[in-house]
Parts: C-alpha cells; structure tokens; sequence
C-alpha cells in the first residue's frame, strides 16, 4: 500500500490499509489510522495525528510549522479526526505555545482545494470550506459551518456552528450560529434556513431563531439590549440557546 517512491520514516505510525501515494513523504512523528488515502506528492510532517478513513488528495503540505515568527520549533501539534476529505494542495499547520498548542479539525469535513488552516485553528465536524477558503491563526470554527469560496477569516475570530458564508466572504469579527453572510466586509442575510431544514431542525424550532436574528439584526436595539432579549427567548426556545451563548463570549465583537 505504499509507493516505492514514496519516503516513510521508519519512526512514523500507519494503521492497517493505509494507503501511501507516489513520491510522498512522511516523518518521524506523524501517526495515520486505518484506512486512510495519502495521494500522491503529499508531504505530512511535524507531530500530526490522523484519524481513520480520510482521503487526502495530491500536493497537500500537511503539520509544516506555522506561518508564525514567534515559533521556535516547540513540539507543537497537529490533530486530523475521521473521515475528512482534503483536497489539493491544501495546507494545514502545527498550532504554537501562544495558544493551546495544537491545530485540531474534526471528523467529516470536506475540506476543497487550495484551503489553509492556519496555527491553533480549532476545526469542528460536518463543514464544508469551498476552494481558497483561509482561516488565520487561533480560529474556532463550529460544527457544519459553511465557508464559500475565497472566504477569508481573522485571526481570532469564532464561526459559529450552522453558518454559512458567501463566496469571497471576509470575516473580521464573529459569525453568530445559523446567521448567512457576505460581502467584504461580511454583512448579515438572515438565517440558514435550508442548512437547519436538511439538518431536521423543526419549523418551529427555525422560527424560534429567526426571531432571534430578528431582535438582533432588525429591532433596532442596541447590542446589549438585543443580547438581552435574545436570551430571554433562548429561555423558552431550547433551539436559540446555541446563538445566545455564543454572543454572550464573543471577544471580537459579533458581524452586525
């Protein structure tokens, strides 16, 4: 299962069918679960753990150091779950000592081509990011958020889980769970009702959150106010409680 141009260092782990391309190289301290596809010209290196059953297409640069000057080759780390697709020439990074010291992305990920994680991105499970999509360092995003093409997010910044983004889309403060938005800056459009649908969220359960959004983005109140009464309905409507918290924590400042 492994290319005879292929470089495995003997200290580096492969579970059972793992499959290594042409002309690959992977190093001393990366661990790779059962079933998982490495294409061809795909360098994986640093301490990186992957899961099982990813496919990781050609021309990928998976654990390299990160894009950081005040990383000094700490052992730092980089964790890849289950069942992710990567496409090409994706880059992932090791996170730094400045954060919690690992990169980490989730399971069931469709990860297109050209996207790069940066240090400390803490990646969740079931998103898409469209080609070119680029988180920089330390950013959190939920799970099934969806980033469109060439979308760009801040360093620091959170995505909240069920969001979605338009293409070309920049991120300079949080995105709200189920909110869409787009443009350069990002500006808000609502709600991802089809997302929740397909995801079996109740017709109520939507309507609840859309009253949310309503008093957050259209009642004309200040943020506080709004962040007040968007808790008083997460108090009745289990469904909002996501979206409340996650406005309560934001550091940066919520996209409004």
């Amino acid at each position: 299962m492994i290319h005879p141009t292929a470089i495995v260092h003997p200290g580096a782990r492969l579970g059972e069918k793992v499959t290594i391309g042409a002309y690959s190289i992977i190093g001393e301290h990366v661990d790779i679960g059962a079933g998982t596809q490495i294409g061809p010209h795909v360098v994986i290196e640093g301490h990186t753990r992957i899961g099982v059953d990813n496919e990781i297409f050609q021309f990928c640069s998976i654990g390299a150091k990160p894009q950081d000057k005040k990383y000094e080759s700490e052992p730092t780390r980089l964790e890849i779950g289950d069942r992710n697709t990567i496409r090409e020439f994706c880059s992932f990074n090791l996170g730094t000592s400045q954060d919690v010291g690992v990169t980490r992305v989730g399971d069931d990920n469709w990860i297109m081509a050209y996207v790069h994680v940066a240090h400390d991105c803490q990646v969740g499970n079931h998103t898409i990011f469209a080609n070119n999509a680029t988180l920089a360092g330390h950013v959190h995003v939920g799970d099934w958020a969806i980033l469109g093409g060439f979308t760009g997010v801040h360093q620091f910044c959170r995505v909240g889980a069920h969001s979605f983004c338009g293409v070309g889309t920049v991120l300079l403060q949080d995105l709200p769970p189920f909110v869409t938005v787009a443009g350069n800056p990002a500006k808000p459009h609502g709600i991802n009702s089809e997302g929740l649908k397909r995801r079996g969220y109740s017709a109520a359960g939507i309507a609840a959150i859309k009253r949310a959004y309503r008093a957050l983005y259209r009642s004309g109140l200040s943020l506080d106010e709004a962040r007040q009464r968007v808790a008083e309905i997460a108090t009745q409507e289990s469904e909002v409680a996501l979206l409340s918290d996650f406005i309560a924590r934001s550091g940066r400042g919520i996209i409004r």
